[in-house]
């Protein structure tokens, strides 16, 4: 019996387009996206956008009628030795850019570790820190999304499940990205995805090449992308999936494409939905 379609909504990381939030929509919406993932806006981290930014932000997608799946914070990027509360009050910051731009999601990460530390050496200073973000996150209705990124703790399928069980919040979720799994030398799909499945609320869209690291676009790669696409749209997700194309030179506030490679990468994946019975809206 043939599956029936499932709808997911498409994002995507609209400063990898442009520093312009009226060009990252614009682009966005011609590809058929109905949502926005913000990381910056005019070159301003979300950890830095001050209100008025944020309700001037709020208003040209408003005006476009593009809706934010997430903020793409830089919250746990950090050295895992600084205090509990200096992520926590940054969150705070950045809880209410995503309240600004009626946001449900907020992307964070699991700490670095000095130079020489085994991951096992900072664990239990990870998940200290990782409790106190997602009690922050719980008591202000915000969904925490973790992403698996290399080199924190939580790079491997095995190191993401030990965060979600052992913080068990459900204000902490996972946000899964395939390249970066190849990059750790994880097979996404064979190695991790049973194991992750039941935490799994977000797709970061981008696929690698397990010889060289190199992100390339989605199915063109080693991240299992078709093999993940076709087990969520068997299973029933209806969630987001967000462009991250990481295709040109990553600049000081993460990856970028430009608009003509992050078209490139959107049809890549629409080919990729589309075989599998997905449609984008």
């Amino acid at each position: 019996m043939t599956q029936p379609n499932a709808v997911w909504s498409l994002s995507g990381f609209g400063d990898e387009i442009d520093p312009d939030p009226a060009v990252q929509a614009a682009v966005l919406l011609a590809l058929g996206a109905s949502h926005i993932e913000v990381r910056s806006a005019w070159d301003v981290n979300v950890s830095e956008l001050e209100k008025e930014a944020v309700e001037r932000l709020k208003g040209i997608f408003d005006e476009k009628g593009l809706k934010v799946s997430a903020v793409a914070s830089p919250i746990g990027k950090v050295d895992v030795s600084l205090p509990v509360e200096h992520e926590v009050s940054r969150l705070r910051q950045i809880i209410s850019v995503a309240k600004g731009l009626d946001a449900k999601y907020v992307r964070i990460f699991s700490f670095y570790r000095a130079e020489g530390q085994g991951q096992e050496e900072i664990r239990d200073d990870v998940m200290e820190r990782m409790r106190a973000l997602a009690a922050e996150a719980e008591a202000s209705g915000i969904v925490l999304l973790h992403e698996n990124e290399k080199g924190i703790y939580g790079d491997t399928p095995e190191r993401v499940l030990d965060i979600m069980e052992t913080v068990a919040s459900p204000a902490l979720r996972a946000a899964w990205d395939n390249a970066n799994f190849v990059q750790v030398g994880v097979k996404p799909y064979t190695e991790g995805y049973a194991m992750l499945r039941p935490y799994l609320e977000y797709l970061q869209v981008k696929d690698a090449l397990a010889d060289t690291g190199e992100v390339v676009p989605a199915g063109q790669g080693d991240g299992e992308l078709d093999a993940t696409i076709a087990a969520l749209q068997a299973d029933g997700f209806t969630g987001f999936a967000s462009l991250e194309p990481h295709l040109d030179n990553a600049h000081e506030l993460g990856g970028y494409s430009g608009p003509v490679a992050f078209g490139i990468a959107a049809r890549a994946f629409a080919a990729l939905a589309a075989r599998n019975g997905v449609e984008l809206v």
